[in-house]
């Protein structure tokens, strides 16, 4: 199959939202966007039955109406529309092997009404083979980020290629400064009665900031037009990301893809990440 951004539909103002952004971000890659919806309950196509008694009336509806609005908006884009009898969260497990990217909208932590969203994003997210995106109701149209560009998370506790990769290129083709971010939790050590001892946290942030830059250099080779910013913060990792996503366009963040078994399937700072920030949020898994 050629490749594809999928997109989750399931009519709620975050779906839309997502199904905006994932156009946006198909024509800039200059890939077919895929408009999903999974219905456990869908039926055999009816032989030459009116709207009123087909069954699967308002799932094709919401899949027509979708795709004809991004249609109008980009006329250029390749839009398919695809209706499955699966259970949601099989589906899109099952796509987003097979895709670039898949995109979902979130509530955050909001209360959860969606068939796509909350119980069906969390697992996708925790188990899926390929990126996936996050978007929130509100996010504009096209997709576009602020003026604060791209913000990457980094912890730097192993290979993080994967995760660099789609940052570098998701920031390079939007023509935006990414800034990578680094939480540093201070050891017991560097406490005092009195509060941090400055000589033991400038060593720390000294060393943190040298394998931040080890990191970066060969990307900022390969991206030398590239605006990137590097960003040590000696706090929780998982505060330091939710305060850099403040006003950015993206927020990218890591998965490890093998986890040990009672783990859970995502980190602190990628749970941070989902029910905090407010702007698209990228999961993407790496070794």
């Amino acid at each position: 199959m050629e490749p594809v951004v999928t997109v989750g539909l399931d009519g709620s103002p975050e779906s839309r939202a997502a199904s905006y952004w994932a156009a946006d971000e198909a024509q800039r890659r200059r890939l077919t966007l895929r408009l999903l919806h999974a219905w456990p309950l869908l039926v055999p196509d009816p032989a030459h039955a009116s709207s009123e008694l087909d069954q699967n009336y308002w799932a094709k509806k919401l899949v027509h109406t979708a795709r004809a609005e991004i249609q109008a908006m980009y006329p250029g884009l390749t839009v398919i529309g695809e209706l499955v009898a699966e259970d949601a969260q099989d589906a899109l497990l099952r796509v987003a092997a097979e895709s670039e990217m898949t995109v979902l909208g979130t509530r955050g932590l909001e209360s959860v009404q969606s068939y796509f969203l909350g119980g069906i994003s969390t697992p996708v997210v925790s188990r899926a083979e390929r990126p996936v995106v996050l978007v929130r109701a509100g996010t504009r149209e096209g997709g576009q980020p602020g003026p604060a560009g791209v913000v990457v998370a980094l912890k730097l506790g192993g290979p993080c290629d994967d995760l660099l990769a789609f940052a570098f290129e998701a920031a390079a083709a939007r023509g935006v400064p990414l800034r990578a971010v680094h939480g540093e939790t201070l050891p017991l050590h560097a406490h005092m009665p009195w509060g941090a001892d400055h000589e033991v946290t400038r060593e720390i942030e000294r060393e943190a900031r040298a394998r931040l830059n080890r990191a970066l250099q060969r990307w900022r080779v390969q991206y030398p037009d590239l605006d990137v910013v590097d960003s040590v913060t000696l706090e929780s990792p998982a505060r330091a990301v939710v305060k850099a996503a403040e006003g950015a366009g993206m927020l990218v963040v890591g998965r490890r893809k093998n986890r040990p078994p009672l783990a859970p399937g995502l980190g602190s700072v990628a749970q941070a990440a989902i029910h905090h920030a407010r702007c698209p949020v990228a999961v993407v898994p790496h070794d």
